[in-house]
C-alpha cells in the first residue's frame, strides 16, 4: 500500500497478492474451500459416474460379442428356448441381438448418443425379462408350485430387471433437475435395482445347498457364506427402495458382486473356455456391478438435494453421465 500526501492510500496488485498471502487472507478463502468439499466436487463426481457408466456399457458391448461369437442366446441369461426348442432362424436372431447389444453398449459411453444408446439397452434388456415369463408356466407345470421352482425363474427375471435401472437413469439425465421425466426415472431405477437383491438373497436362503456347492473348495463353510450374501443381498435391497443408507448399500452391493466375479465367476471361464453361460455369468456381474455403480453415484450427487424418488425437488446441477 502507497501512502499519499493526503493521509489516503492507493492499493496495487502487489500489495493485493501480498495480502492474499497473508495468514487474514486464509481465514476467508479456507471456509470457502471447506465449504466446496462438504458439498462434493462435480468434476470429481462426475469421474466417478464414468467409471460406472464404462462397466456398464462396455459389459453390455461384451455380452453382444459373446451371442456373436457363439451365434447363439446365453441360455441362463437370455433364455429364448421358453418361446420354442426350435424356433426358426435363431442364429440370425442372435447375431442381431449381440450387434444391438454392442452399438447399445458403446452408444453410452458418448454424450452424443448416450441417450440412445440408454434406451436400446432398457428396450433389449427388457425383451430378455419378458422371456423369462414363459418360464413360470414351463415350470410349475413341470416341478409343481414349489417356492424353489418360483423363485428360481424370478431370479433369472430379476437379474434382466436390474440392468434396467441404470438406462433410465442415464437417459433422463439430459432432462432439468426438476423435471417429471427424472423425477420418474429416479423412481423406477430405485425399485427395478432395489427389489432383485432381495430375490437373489430369497433364493439363497431357499436353496442353500446350491450356492454352498459353487463357494471355492478353499474357502470353509460354504453354507455359512450362502446364508450370509442372501442375508446381504436381502438387506441391499430394501436399503435401496427404502432410501435408509442407501448409497451405502449400492456400493457395498457392487463390491459384493466384484468379489463373486474375482472368486467365483472368472476362475470356471478358464477351464471351461468354450462354455458361453460360463463366460456370460462373469460378464453378467461386470454389468450389475456398473448398474450399482451408477446408481450409488446418482444417490451420492443428489444427496444436498433430497431423497431421489420421493418427490423432493432438486436445485442444483446434475452432472453428466457420459461426454
Amino acid at each position: 500500500m502507497n501512502f499519499a500526501n493526503n493521509g489516503s492510500f492507493r492499493c496495487t496488485n502487489a500489495a493485493i497478492v501480498s495480502v492474499l498471502k497473508s495468514r487474514s487472507a486464509y481465514t476467508v478463502i479456507d471456509p470457502w474451500r471447506l465449504a466446496k468439499r462438504l458439498m462434493g466436487d462435480p468434476l470429481m463426481e462426475d469421474r466417478q459416474m464414468k467409471v460406472g457408466v464404462w462397466f456398464y456399457g462396455l459389459a453390455t458391448a461384451l455380452t453382444g460379442i459373446l451371442d456373436i461369437a457363439w451365434g447363439d442366446f446365453d441360455n441362463s441369461h437370455q433364455p429364448i428356448q421358453s418361446l420354442d426348442k426350435n424356433i426358426p432362424g435363431q442364429h440370425i436372431l442372435a447375431y442381431v441381438a449381440g450387434v444391438c447389444l454392442v452399438a447399445a453398449g458403446l452408444a453410452i459411453l458418448w454424450r452424443r448418443s448416450q441417450k440412445i444408446g440408454a434406451a436400446a439397452s432398457a428396450i433389449i434388456y427388457l425383451i430378455f425379462v419378458g422371456l423369462w415369463l414363459p418360464r413360470y408356466y414351463a415350470g410349475v407345470h413341470a416341478l409343481g408350485w414349489r417356492i424353489d421352482v418360483l423363485l428360481g425363474i424370478t431370479f433369472g427375471l430379476a437379474q434382466q430387471v436390474m440392468l434396467v435401472a441404470p438406462a433410465a437413469i442415464v437417459f433422463a439425465s439430459t432432462a432439468s433437475p426438476d423435471s417429471l421425466q427424472r423425477r420418474r426415472a429416479a423412481l423406477a431405477a430405485r425399485w427395478t435395482l432395489g427389489l432383485p437383491p432381495v430375490f437373489f438373497g430369497l433364493l439363497h436362503l431357499a436353496a442353500i445347498h446350491v450356492f454352498a456347492s459353487i463357494v471355492p473348495q478353499w474357502i470353509p463353510f460354504g453354507n455359512f457364506w450362502a446364508v450370509l450374501t442372501g442375508i446381504a443381498f436381502i438387506l441391499a435391497g430394501i436399503a435401496i427402495c427404502s432410501g435408509i443408507k442407501d448409497v451405502l448399500a449400492a456400493r457395498l452391493l457392487a463390491l459384493m458382486l466384484l468379489l463373486f466375479d474375482g472368486l467365483v465367476e472368472i476362475p470356471p471361464v478358464f477351464i471351461r473356455l468354450h462354455n458361453q453361460p460360463t463366460w456370460g455369468a462373469a460378464v453378467y456381474n461386470l454389468t450389475a456391478i456398473g448398474a450399482c455403480w451408477i446408481f450409488a453415484e446418482f444417490l451420492a450427487g443428489r444427496a444436498n438435494r433430497g431423497r431421489i424418488g420421493t418427490g423432493e425437488p432438486s436445485h442444483t446441477s446434475e452432472m453428466s453421465f457420459a461426454r
